[in-house]
Protein backbone atom coordinates (compact mmCIF):
# COMPACT_ATOMS: atom_id res chain seq x y z
CA UNK A 1 0.00 0.00 0.00
CA UNK A 2 1.25 3.45 -0.89
CA UNK A 3 0.98 5.44 2.33
CA UNK A 4 1.35 8.70 0.44
CA UNK A 5 -2.00 8.05 -1.26
CA UNK A 6 -3.68 8.22 2.15
CA UNK A 7 -2.62 11.80 2.76
CA UNK A 8 -5.29 14.47 2.53
CA UNK A 9 -5.12 16.91 -0.34
CA UNK A 10 -3.46 20.07 0.98
CA UNK A 11 -6.09 22.82 1.24
CA UNK A 12 -5.90 26.31 -0.12
CA UNK A 13 -6.30 29.28 2.21
CA UNK A 14 -9.92 29.48 1.05
CA UNK A 15 -10.40 25.84 2.03
CA UNK A 16 -9.07 26.59 5.49
CA UNK A 17 -11.70 29.28 5.90
CA UNK A 18 -14.50 26.72 5.39
CA UNK A 19 -15.77 23.97 7.64
CA UNK A 20 -16.12 20.68 5.83
CA UNK A 21 -17.57 18.91 8.84
CA UNK A 22 -21.26 18.12 8.92
CA UNK A 23 -23.47 17.10 11.85
CA UNK A 24 -23.97 13.38 12.32
CA UNK A 25 -26.68 11.68 10.31
CA UNK A 26 -29.97 12.01 12.11
CA UNK A 27 -28.73 15.01 14.11
CA UNK A 28 -31.17 17.70 13.03
CA UNK A 29 -29.98 20.37 15.44
CA UNK A 30 -29.56 23.78 13.83
CA UNK A 31 -27.98 27.07 14.93
CA UNK A 32 -30.53 29.18 13.06
CA UNK A 33 -32.40 30.11 16.25
CA UNK A 34 -29.23 31.25 18.04
CA UNK A 35 -28.53 34.99 18.07
CA UNK A 36 -25.15 35.67 16.43
CA UNK A 37 -22.33 36.20 18.90
CA UNK A 38 -19.16 34.41 17.80
CA UNK A 39 -18.27 32.35 14.76
CA UNK A 40 -18.50 28.67 15.66
CA UNK A 41 -17.56 25.56 13.67
CA UNK A 42 -20.41 23.29 12.61
CA UNK A 43 -19.55 20.43 14.94
CA UNK A 44 -21.92 19.71 17.81
CA UNK A 45 -19.96 18.56 20.85
CA UNK A 46 -21.69 15.97 22.97
CA UNK A 47 -19.26 14.80 25.65
CA UNK A 48 -15.87 15.48 27.17
CA UNK A 49 -13.38 13.84 29.49
CA UNK A 50 -10.18 15.42 30.72
CA UNK A 51 -8.35 16.96 27.77
CA UNK A 52 -10.65 15.46 25.11
CA UNK A 53 -13.95 16.40 23.49
CA UNK A 54 -16.14 14.27 21.19
CA UNK A 55 -18.54 15.59 18.57
CA UNK A 56 -21.80 14.03 17.38
CA UNK A 57 -19.84 12.05 14.76
CA UNK A 58 -17.89 10.52 17.68
CA UNK A 59 -14.69 12.20 16.50
CA UNK A 60 -12.24 13.05 19.28
CA UNK A 61 -10.57 16.47 19.63
CA UNK A 62 -7.65 17.35 21.87
CA UNK A 63 -8.75 20.52 23.64
CA UNK A 64 -6.03 23.09 24.35
CA UNK A 65 -8.58 25.89 24.86
CA UNK A 66 -10.69 24.46 27.68
CA UNK A 67 -13.10 27.35 27.27
CA UNK A 68 -10.28 29.87 27.62
CA UNK A 69 -9.05 28.17 30.79
CA UNK A 70 -12.47 27.86 32.42
CA UNK A 71 -12.19 24.07 32.70
CA UNK A 72 -9.21 24.18 35.03
CA UNK A 73 -9.38 20.44 35.78
CA UNK A 74 -10.44 19.46 32.26
CA UNK A 75 -13.81 18.28 30.99
CA UNK A 76 -16.15 16.64 33.52
CA UNK A 77 -13.54 16.12 36.27
CA UNK A 78 -14.69 13.52 38.77
CA UNK A 79 -14.27 15.80 41.80
CA UNK A 80 -16.49 18.50 40.33
CA UNK A 81 -19.02 16.03 38.91
CA UNK A 82 -19.32 14.37 42.32
CA UNK A 83 -19.71 17.68 44.16
CA UNK A 84 -22.36 18.99 41.76
CA UNK A 85 -24.26 15.68 41.73
CA UNK A 86 -24.40 15.44 45.52
CA UNK A 87 -25.50 19.04 45.98
CA UNK A 88 -28.03 18.93 43.17
CA UNK A 89 -29.80 16.21 45.12
CA UNK A 90 -29.70 18.07 48.43
CA UNK A 91 -29.51 21.84 47.80
CA UNK A 92 -29.02 23.99 44.69
CA UNK A 93 -29.86 27.57 45.65
CA UNK A 94 -31.43 28.37 49.01
CA UNK A 95 -31.48 32.06 48.10
CA UNK A 96 -29.08 34.97 48.23
CA UNK A 97 -30.17 36.01 51.71
CA UNK A 98 -29.33 32.67 53.36
CA UNK A 99 -26.07 30.93 54.25
CA UNK A 100 -25.12 27.59 52.72
CA UNK A 101 -22.19 25.27 53.48
CA UNK A 102 -20.54 25.63 50.08
CA UNK A 103 -20.49 29.42 50.39
CA UNK A 104 -19.01 29.37 53.89
CA UNK A 105 -16.49 26.59 53.15
CA UNK A 106 -15.20 28.20 49.96
CA UNK A 107 -14.91 31.65 51.55
CA UNK A 108 -12.97 30.26 54.50
CA UNK A 109 -10.61 28.17 52.35
CA UNK A 110 -9.97 30.88 49.78
CA UNK A 111 -9.14 33.41 52.47
CA UNK A 112 -6.87 30.95 54.29
CA UNK A 113 -4.96 29.90 51.16
CA UNK A 114 -4.62 33.39 49.66
CA UNK A 115 -4.07 35.44 52.81
CA UNK A 116 -7.29 37.39 52.25
CA UNK A 117 -9.74 38.65 54.86
CA UNK A 118 -13.06 38.59 52.99
CA UNK A 119 -14.51 36.89 49.92
CA UNK A 120 -17.65 37.44 47.87
CA UNK A 121 -18.90 35.13 45.12
CA UNK A 122 -20.31 36.10 41.75
CA UNK A 123 -21.15 34.45 38.42
CA UNK A 124 -18.44 35.82 36.11
CA UNK A 125 -15.12 37.60 35.98
CA UNK A 126 -16.85 40.62 34.49
CA UNK A 127 -19.14 40.92 37.49
CA UNK A 128 -16.23 40.41 39.86
CA UNK A 129 -14.18 43.17 38.20
CA UNK A 130 -17.12 45.54 38.38
CA UNK A 131 -17.54 44.71 42.07
CA UNK A 132 -13.81 45.36 42.63
CA UNK A 133 -14.17 48.81 41.07
CA UNK A 134 -17.21 49.50 43.24
CA UNK A 135 -15.28 48.40 46.35
CA UNK A 136 -12.29 50.60 45.49
CA UNK A 137 -14.51 53.63 45.01
CA UNK A 138 -16.30 52.96 48.28
CA UNK A 139 -12.88 52.93 49.94
CA UNK A 140 -12.02 56.18 48.15
CA UNK A 141 -15.10 57.83 49.60
CA UNK A 142 -14.12 56.76 53.10
CA UNK A 143 -10.35 57.24 53.05
CA UNK A 144 -9.25 59.36 50.07
CA UNK A 145 -11.58 62.33 49.99
CA UNK A 146 -13.98 60.84 47.47
CA UNK A 147 -11.32 59.93 44.89
CA UNK A 148 -12.78 57.61 42.25
CA UNK A 149 -10.34 57.56 39.33
CA UNK A 150 -8.91 54.16 38.45
CA UNK A 151 -5.82 53.70 36.30
CA UNK A 152 -5.91 50.66 34.05
CA UNK A 153 -2.69 49.26 32.59
CA UNK A 154 -3.33 47.44 29.34
CA UNK A 155 -2.09 46.81 25.82
CA UNK A 156 -5.02 48.30 23.95
CA UNK A 157 -7.77 46.65 25.99
CA UNK A 158 -8.46 44.92 29.28
CA UNK A 159 -10.08 41.86 27.79
CA UNK A 160 -13.81 41.75 28.48
CA UNK A 161 -13.49 42.12 32.23
CA UNK A 162 -14.91 45.63 32.48
CA UNK A 163 -17.83 46.78 30.40
CA UNK A 164 -17.36 50.35 31.57
CA UNK A 165 -13.71 50.82 30.65
CA UNK A 166 -14.55 53.79 28.42
CA UNK A 167 -15.96 55.74 31.36
CA UNK A 168 -14.31 59.08 32.01
CA UNK A 169 -13.00 58.12 35.46
CA UNK A 170 -10.90 55.28 34.03
CA UNK A 171 -7.49 56.25 32.72
CA UNK A 172 -5.57 53.90 30.43
CA UNK A 173 -1.79 53.65 30.41
CA UNK A 174 0.51 51.26 28.50
CA UNK A 175 1.21 47.94 30.16
CA UNK A 176 4.75 47.33 31.50
CA UNK A 177 5.50 51.08 31.37
CA UNK A 178 6.30 52.17 34.91
CA UNK A 179 7.11 55.76 33.95
CA UNK A 180 3.68 56.15 32.33
CA UNK A 181 2.05 54.78 35.47
CA UNK A 182 3.90 57.26 37.70
CA UNK A 183 2.90 60.13 35.41
CA UNK A 184 -0.78 59.12 35.41
CA UNK A 185 -1.39 58.99 39.17
CA UNK A 186 -2.93 62.12 40.69
CA UNK A 187 -4.95 63.22 43.73
CA UNK A 188 -8.16 61.82 42.22
CA UNK A 189 -6.68 58.32 41.78
CA UNK A 190 -8.07 55.67 44.09
CA UNK A 191 -6.62 52.48 42.59
CA UNK A 192 -4.49 50.84 39.92
CA UNK A 193 -6.02 47.86 38.11
CA UNK A 194 -4.07 45.41 35.96
CA UNK A 195 -3.70 41.76 34.98
CA UNK A 196 -0.41 40.07 35.95
CA UNK A 197 -0.56 38.48 32.50
CA UNK A 198 -2.49 40.25 29.74
CA UNK A 199 -4.23 37.17 28.35
CA UNK A 200 -6.59 38.40 25.62
CA UNK A 201 -4.06 40.78 24.13
CA UNK A 202 -1.65 37.95 23.35
CA UNK A 203 -0.44 36.53 26.69
CA UNK A 204 1.87 39.33 27.75
CA UNK A 205 3.27 38.91 31.30
CA UNK A 206 4.16 41.83 33.50
CA UNK A 207 7.86 42.06 34.22
CA UNK A 208 8.81 41.56 37.85
CA UNK A 209 10.38 45.02 37.94
CA UNK A 210 7.17 46.56 36.64
CA UNK A 211 4.73 44.78 38.94
CA UNK A 212 6.84 45.36 42.03
CA UNK A 213 7.22 48.99 41.01
CA UNK A 214 3.45 49.40 40.71
CA UNK A 215 2.96 47.81 44.13
CA UNK A 216 5.58 50.15 45.63
CA UNK A 217 3.87 53.16 44.02
CA UNK A 218 0.52 52.16 45.52
CA UNK A 219 2.05 51.81 48.98
CA UNK A 220 3.89 55.13 48.78
CA UNK A 221 0.79 57.04 47.67
CA UNK A 222 -1.70 55.16 49.85
CA UNK A 223 -3.88 53.92 46.97
CA UNK A 224 -5.22 50.44 46.25
CA UNK A 225 -3.72 47.79 44.00
CA UNK A 226 -6.30 45.61 42.22
CA UNK A 227 -5.07 42.49 40.45
CA UNK A 228 -7.39 40.96 37.87
CA UNK A 229 -6.54 37.26 38.14
CA UNK A 230 -9.56 36.07 36.20
CA UNK A 231 -7.24 34.32 33.72
CA UNK A 232 -4.19 33.71 35.91
CA UNK A 233 -5.57 32.58 39.27
CA UNK A 234 -6.32 29.12 40.68
CA UNK A 235 -3.05 27.51 39.61
CA UNK A 236 -2.92 28.59 35.97
CA UNK A 237 0.55 30.15 36.44
CA UNK A 238 1.81 27.24 38.63
CA UNK A 239 1.08 29.13 41.86
CA UNK A 240 -2.37 29.50 43.39
CA UNK A 241 -2.32 33.21 42.47
CA UNK A 242 0.02 34.77 39.94
CA UNK A 243 0.90 37.50 42.46
CA UNK A 244 2.74 34.84 44.47
CA UNK A 245 5.11 34.13 41.60
CA UNK A 246 5.93 37.86 41.44
CA UNK A 247 6.28 38.37 45.19
CA UNK A 248 3.64 41.11 45.36
CA UNK A 249 0.42 41.50 47.34
CA UNK A 250 -2.70 43.26 46.11
CA UNK A 251 -5.39 44.88 48.21
CA UNK A 252 -8.14 43.43 46.01
CA UNK A 253 -7.97 40.28 43.86
CA UNK A 254 -10.48 39.21 41.23
CA UNK A 255 -10.88 35.51 40.44
CA UNK A 256 -12.93 33.80 37.76
CA UNK A 257 -12.50 31.36 34.88
CA UNK A 258 -10.97 28.29 36.53
CA UNK A 259 -12.45 28.73 40.01
CA UNK A 260 -15.63 26.82 39.16
CA UNK A 261 -13.97 24.15 37.03
CA UNK A 262 -16.44 24.78 34.21
CA UNK A 263 -19.45 26.18 36.07
CA UNK A 264 -20.10 29.95 36.34
CA UNK A 265 -18.27 31.07 39.48
CA UNK A 266 -16.07 34.07 40.27
CA UNK A 267 -14.79 35.67 43.46
CA UNK A 268 -13.83 39.06 44.84
CA UNK A 269 -11.14 38.91 47.53
CA UNK A 270 -10.35 41.85 49.80
CA UNK A 271 -7.54 42.39 52.28
CA UNK A 272 -7.03 44.69 55.23
CA UNK A 273 -8.12 48.26 54.65
CA UNK A 274 -9.96 47.36 51.45
CA UNK A 275 -12.63 45.44 53.39
CA UNK A 276 -15.20 48.22 53.55
CA UNK A 277 -18.45 47.02 51.99
CA UNK A 278 -21.53 47.28 54.21
CA UNK A 279 -24.65 45.15 54.24
CA UNK A 280 -26.84 45.88 51.24
CA UNK A 281 -24.08 47.06 48.89
CA UNK A 282 -23.73 43.74 47.03
CA UNK A 283 -26.47 41.51 45.72
CA UNK A 284 -27.12 38.85 43.12
CA UNK A 285 -29.76 36.17 42.74
CA UNK A 286 -27.26 33.37 42.11
CA UNK A 287 -24.25 34.81 43.95
CA UNK A 288 -22.73 32.19 46.23
CA UNK A 289 -25.35 29.54 45.55
CA UNK A 290 -24.76 26.08 47.01
CA UNK A 291 -24.25 24.25 43.72
CA UNK A 292 -21.61 26.57 42.25
CA UNK A 293 -19.65 27.07 45.47
CA UNK A 294 -19.57 23.29 46.05
CA UNK A 295 -17.87 23.00 42.66
CA UNK A 296 -15.45 25.74 43.72
CA UNK A 297 -14.53 23.85 46.90
CA UNK A 298 -13.81 20.73 44.82
CA UNK A 299 -11.57 22.71 42.43
CA UNK A 300 -9.68 24.48 45.22
CA UNK A 301 -9.13 21.23 47.11
CA UNK A 302 -7.77 19.62 43.94
CA UNK A 303 -5.42 22.50 43.15
CA UNK A 304 -4.15 22.57 46.74
CA UNK A 305 -3.59 18.81 46.76
CA UNK A 306 0.02 17.74 47.27
CA UNK A 307 2.05 17.87 44.08
CA UNK A 308 -0.64 19.47 41.91
CA UNK A 309 1.05 22.84 41.38
CA UNK A 310 4.39 21.11 40.87
CA UNK A 311 2.77 19.13 38.07
CA UNK A 312 1.49 22.38 36.51
CA UNK A 313 5.02 23.78 36.63
CA UNK A 314 6.55 20.68 35.01
CA UNK A 315 3.84 20.35 32.37
CA UNK A 316 4.16 24.06 31.60
CA UNK A 317 7.90 23.69 31.09
CA UNK A 318 7.35 20.71 28.80
CA UNK A 319 4.78 22.67 26.78
CA UNK A 320 7.05 25.71 26.57
CA UNK A 321 9.99 23.67 25.29
CA UNK A 322 7.86 21.93 22.66
CA UNK A 323 6.29 25.15 21.42
CA UNK A 324 9.72 26.77 21.25
CA UNK A 325 10.96 23.97 18.99
CA UNK A 326 7.95 24.32 16.66
CA UNK A 327 8.28 28.09 16.61
CA UNK A 328 11.91 27.78 15.51
CA UNK A 329 11.14 25.09 12.92
CA UNK A 330 8.38 27.12 11.25
CA UNK A 331 10.06 30.53 11.70
CA UNK A 332 7.43 31.98 13.99
CA UNK A 333 8.01 34.50 16.74
CA UNK A 334 8.07 35.07 20.48
CA UNK A 335 6.73 32.61 23.04
CA UNK A 336 5.30 34.25 26.17
CA UNK A 337 3.63 33.04 29.32
CA UNK A 338 3.85 31.16 32.61
CA UNK A 339 2.72 27.80 33.94
CA UNK A 340 0.03 26.51 31.57
CA UNK A 341 -0.83 29.85 29.99
CA UNK A 342 1.20 30.45 26.81
CA UNK A 343 0.96 32.63 23.74
CA UNK A 344 2.88 32.07 20.51
CA UNK A 345 3.37 35.07 18.23
CA UNK A 346 3.18 34.17 14.55
CA UNK A 347 5.22 35.57 11.68
CA UNK A 348 2.03 36.78 9.98
CA UNK A 349 -1.70 37.18 10.60
CA UNK A 350 -2.44 33.50 10.05
CA UNK A 351 -3.88 32.67 13.47
CA UNK A 352 -7.44 32.18 12.21
CA UNK A 353 -6.26 29.88 9.41
CA UNK A 354 -4.16 27.90 11.88
CA UNK A 355 -7.09 27.46 14.27
CA UNK A 356 -9.16 26.04 11.41
CA UNK A 357 -6.32 23.88 10.14
CA UNK A 358 -5.86 22.53 13.67
CA UNK A 359 -9.56 21.69 13.76
CA UNK A 360 -8.99 19.47 10.70
CA UNK A 361 -6.31 17.71 12.75
CA UNK A 362 -8.60 17.17 15.75
CA UNK A 363 -7.04 19.96 17.82
CA UNK A 364 -8.89 22.86 19.43
CA UNK A 365 -6.88 26.09 19.68
CA UNK A 366 -7.62 29.71 20.47
CA UNK A 367 -6.45 32.88 18.69
CA UNK A 368 -6.80 35.99 20.89
CA UNK A 369 -5.08 38.12 18.22
CA UNK A 370 -4.67 37.77 14.42
CA UNK A 371 -0.98 36.95 14.87
CA UNK A 372 -1.09 34.94 18.10
CA UNK A 373 -2.14 31.49 19.29
CA UNK A 374 -3.06 30.96 22.95
CA UNK A 375 -2.70 27.68 24.85
CA UNK A 376 -4.77 27.12 28.00
CA UNK A 377 -4.95 23.34 28.49
CA UNK A 378 -6.38 21.62 31.55
CA UNK A 379 -4.09 21.96 34.55
CA UNK A 380 -4.17 18.16 34.70
CA UNK A 381 -2.75 17.81 31.17
CA UNK A 382 -0.28 14.94 30.74
CA UNK A 383 3.04 15.16 28.92
CA UNK A 384 1.75 12.48 26.54
CA UNK A 385 -1.16 14.72 25.53
CA UNK A 386 1.17 17.71 25.21
CA UNK A 387 3.30 15.70 22.80
CA UNK A 388 0.20 14.68 20.85
CA UNK A 389 -0.85 18.32 20.64
CA UNK A 390 2.57 19.28 19.29
CA UNK A 391 2.30 16.66 16.54
CA UNK A 392 -1.14 17.90 15.51
CA UNK A 393 -0.03 21.53 15.68
CA UNK A 394 2.95 20.74 13.44
CA UNK A 395 0.58 19.26 10.88
CA UNK A 396 -1.59 22.38 11.10
CA UNK A 397 1.48 24.57 10.53
CA UNK A 398 2.35 22.46 7.47
CA UNK A 399 -1.19 22.72 6.11
CA UNK A 400 -1.18 26.51 6.32
CA UNK A 401 2.38 26.80 4.98
CA UNK A 402 1.49 24.59 1.98
CA UNK A 403 -1.68 26.58 1.31
CA UNK A 404 0.25 29.85 1.47
CA UNK A 405 2.84 28.57 -1.01
CA UNK A 406 0.10 27.38 -3.39
CA UNK A 407 -1.54 30.79 -3.23
CA UNK A 408 1.75 32.52 -4.02
CA UNK A 409 2.37 30.23 -6.97
CA UNK A 410 -1.13 30.94 -8.24
CA UNK A 411 -0.56 34.68 -8.00
CA UNK A 412 2.82 34.36 -9.75
CA UNK A 413 1.24 32.45 -12.62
Amino acid sequence: MNLFSLRRTPPSLDDLALDDFLPAKGDNLSSECLMPSVERPKQVFVRGQGSWLWDSNDRAYLDFCQGGGVNSLGHSPSAVVRAISEHAQSLINPGFGLHNRGMLNLAERLCAHTGSDQAYFLNSGTEACEAAVKLARKWGQLHRGGASRIIVASNGAHGRSLGAMSASDFHHVPFNDLAAMHAAVDAETVAILLEPVQSRTGVIPATEHYLKGVERLCRELGILLILDEVHTGIGRCSTLLAEQSYGVRADIVVLGEGLGGGVPLAALLARGKACCFDIGELSGTHHGNALMTAAGVAVLDSVQDKGFLHHVQEAGQHLREGLARLSHRYAHGELRGQGLLWGLTLSDDSAEALVKAALHEGLLLDAPQPDCLRFTPALTISKVNIDEMLLRLARAFSRVRTAQLQCRKGIAV
